[in-house]
């Protein structure tokens, strides 16, 4: 009998590549081409109401009603222009993905009459049903109202023929309901924070900005081939599936050359990235099969999440063109590199200085030590909090796997750098320092940038590394919203910033020369955070145990890094600086909450779905052909002789059946385990008993599935392999 995968799989084969038409213009011309970014607002706006929208996106301001009127009026008459009939506001709720509700410009007028309008009522502020979306108990499902409000600082845009506008989303009652507002917060409190401590280098500092660079990896997999896996299609990831011979073992993808297909892809959607003015540059060949990434120039961090989340919308959208889908779960395919959201992270002042790059002399390199050190002692502090902001049951099955960091928080900063806090923290004596003292440690400064041109080495295992000028933090997972690891970071640093300058500065009161004062913080900070520093191997079991000594906490799963937001501490901290009053982190904590045990039960209704209906049936039926085979060699060669030949088979027969029981009763357990943490009401404790009793037995159930797979014949499977998935060009 005909396979029909194996048809579908011939003809993935033999499909001809589908090309984009190439634009002939540079990309320099067309670039941010469908975004309403200020320099087309000063085209399209009166003086007045451009200076009003400047001011809005570069100190905060709000805008009155007429001005907004005007504005209003000249982003519409701009995305008509660019063929747009509706508006929407673009919003980012916590359930991780983006929203938006259209709207026609159109306005009736009378009988088969009608104008384009859009005023400035319906540009700052407007209702969307917020009954649906998840508020962790902030309010009740019957209460419907919540308010989606213009953000300014982020550009307008047009894909399709809807006019995109970014904005927050908050409750009837105030709370926040998404990701940009905490975030916006947070971006305030650092900038503010880090522009006071820049005050002490230079005065000329009025602006400091937090900038971001994301790195973005993914998988294209076979829209037909896709289609006929159901795990993939239900939870992103092939919850079965055996190893191929060759996976990325020889290192033979990483880099290599990109298959023309892919590349066909890749130029679309960067051709209509770049229309959205994402500053997509770079691509490449990740290191497992079918994987690849794509990085942007680093932009101010609400700008750049914003262009993040609009990039994965995009991604999806062109791959469906070319026949592919996009892949961005954490760990689709088990025993090969998973998936990341590698977080570029630093600050930069408007006199153009980046504050994580050390300068050419003692004074600009003190500055740069400032913030760096500060930065690390805020990670040492806050550590279980950044797990938090990067948990996830996706994210689970990456961390501390293929390439993956650890789920132990730790900071890389090199051995040489490393050494130099060392140094630092020795060398400062107490009570006042010698003239010969402060000459030896200002030489000792200033040969900082000649450290760190042989300290440009990266750890892959670190989970948060210094990159010369710049934090990678690695651990964000792939699916993520850049702007929950983005709100804590900042928010740490910022308040770490505030606390070192208020020590400071006391010391400066008490008669303390101010670079005395700064040194002899640093070196208390450098002391306090030392423990978080880590060069080594972080999937060595050696480094758990030494984690351990150290006092780390190595969260391995969701629920329980999820308990830090019921701290006290991590209360204190958002609430006592305004980004997240008490209500809202136990609102998103509920929500996280929520979200694993939803998305683990999902994997296990697959896992059972798939088990019972495709698997256990393929490998039974598979075992009545080996049957009737031995059946027939006993008929023609005798009772003796038969069983004699039929020895492979009759083997063959009692494996399958002890994987086919083995697997049945994980099944049947799971299931019921399934069942009782469904009863439980309490989110934390039903999130521990999924968490516990029921995705503990995922792999298991595994085993035995990807052990039948290489016994059960090939065109009985009812899967396509991880080879075809991993291998299809």
């Amino acid at each position: 009998m005909a396979n029909s995968r194996s048809k579908a799989f011939d003809e993935v084969l033999n499909r001809v590549p589908q090309h984009m038409k190439t634009p002939d213009r540079r990309v320099s011309e067309y670039f941010g081409e469908n975004t309403f970014h200020l320099d087309k607002m000063r085209e399209c706006l009166t003086e007045d109401a451009y200076k009003i929208v400047r001011s809005a996106v570069e100190n905060g301001t709000t805008v009155d009603r007429t001005h907004a009127d005007q504005i209003a009026t000249a982003m519409k008459d701009w995305a008509i222009s660019k063929g747009a009939t509706h508006y929407t506001h673009w919003f980012q709720p916590l359930t991780g993905a983006t929203a938006e509700k259209h709207d026609g410009f159109f306005k009736p007028i009378g009988p088969g009459k009608a104008i384009e309008r859009f005023e400035g009522d319906l540009l700052i502020q407007q209702e969307p049903d917020a009954s649906s979306f998840p508020n962790g108990g902030i309010r009740n499902t019957f209460e419907a109202r919540g308010y989606t409000a213009w953000d300014p600082t982020s550009p307008a845009f047009v894909i399709g023929q809807t006019l995109c506008i970014p904005t927050v989303f908050i409750a009837y009652t105030g709370e926040a309901l998404d990701y940009k507002m905490p975030l916006l917060k947070a971006l305030d409190l650092v900038e503010d924070a880090a522009k006071d401590i820049c005050q002490y280098f230079d005065k000329n500092v009025t602006n400091v900005g937090a900038t971001l660079g994301w790195e973005q990896e993914y998988f294209l997999v076979d829209t037909a081939l896709y289609n006929a896996r159901p795990d993939l299609v239900m939870t992103g990831r092939a919850v079965f599936g055996h190893a191929p011979a060759k996976g990325q073992q020889l290192d033979d993808h990483y880099f290599g050359s990109i298959p023309e297909r892919a590349t066909a892809f890749m130029r679309e959607f960067e051709y209509e990235s770049h229309l959205l003015g994402i500053p997509v540059t770079t691509r490449h060949n990740e290191v497992a099969p079918n994987q690849f990434e794509c990085a942007p120039m680093f932009e101010e961090v609400n700008i750049a999440n914003d262009h993040n989340l609009l990039l994965m919308d995009v991604m999806e959208k062109v791959a469906r063109k070319h026949n592919f889908r996009v892949l961005l779960h954490e760990k689709p395919f088990a025993g090969i590199n998973g998936s990341g959201k590698h977080n570029n992270w630093s600050m930069g002042t408007n006199t153009g200085v980046n504050l994580l790059q050390p300068g050419k002399n003692p004074k600009s390199n003190m500055q740069f030590l400032t913030f760096f050190v500060n930065t690390i002692k805020a990670i040492h502090d806050n550590a279980d909090l950044l797990r938090a902001a990067i948990a996830s049951a996706s994210n689970d099955h990456r961390l501390g796997a293929n390439e993956a960091p650890p789920a132990i928080i730790s900071v890389f900063i090199g051995t040489q750098l490393s050494k130099m806090l060392d140094d630092l923290e020795k060398s400062i004596k107490a009570g006042k320092m010698t003239p010969e003292a402060k000459t030896e440690l200002k030489l000792s400064i200033g040969k900082i940038p000649q450290l760190l041109l042989d300290n440009t080495d990266r750890n892959r295992t670190s989970p948060f590394a210094f990159t010369g000028n710049k934090f990678e933090f690695r651990a964000v997972g792939s699916t993520a919203n850049c702007a929950h690891a983005m709100t804590v970071l900042n928010t740490i640093v910022a308040n770490q910033l505030i606390d070192f300058k208020k020590n400071v500065d006391s010391q400066i009161k008490q008669g303390e020369k101010k670079d005395e004062a700064i040194l002899k913080e640093l070196q208390v900070l450098i002391k306090e955070s030392k423990k978080i520093r880590f060069e080594g191997n972080g999937y060595g079991d050696e480094w758990v145990k030494e984690a351990e000594k150290r006092g780390l906490s190595n969260l391995k799963d969701t629920p329980r890094a999820l308990d830090v937001w019921s701290k006290k501490e991590t209360k204190n901290l958002f609430n006592n600086h305004g980004i997240l009053s008490n209500v809202e982190m136990e609102a998103r904590h509920e929500i996280e909450l929520e979200n694993y045990i939803l998305k683990i039960q999902i994997e296990a209704r697959v896992i059972g779905d798939l088990s019972k209906n495709h698997i256990l049936p393929a490998a039974i039926e598979y075992q009545n052909v080996l049957i009737e085979n031995v059946e027939g060699l006993m008929s023609v060669l005798g009772a003796k002789e038969g069983k004699a030949a039929a020895k492979t088979q009759i083997n063959f027969i009692k494996s399958i059946s002890k994987h086919v029981n083995e697997m049945n009763d994980k099944v049947n357990i799971m299931i019921d385990e399934r069942k009782k943490a469904n009863n439980i009401e309490d989110s934390r404790k039903k999130a521990y008993a999924y968490c516990d009793k029921v995705k503990s037995l995922f792999d298991e159930i595994r085993y035995h599935a990807d052990k039948l797979e290489i016994m059960v014949d090939d065109e009985m499977w009812p899967l396509p392999k991880l080879r075809e998935l991993l291998f299809t060009k």
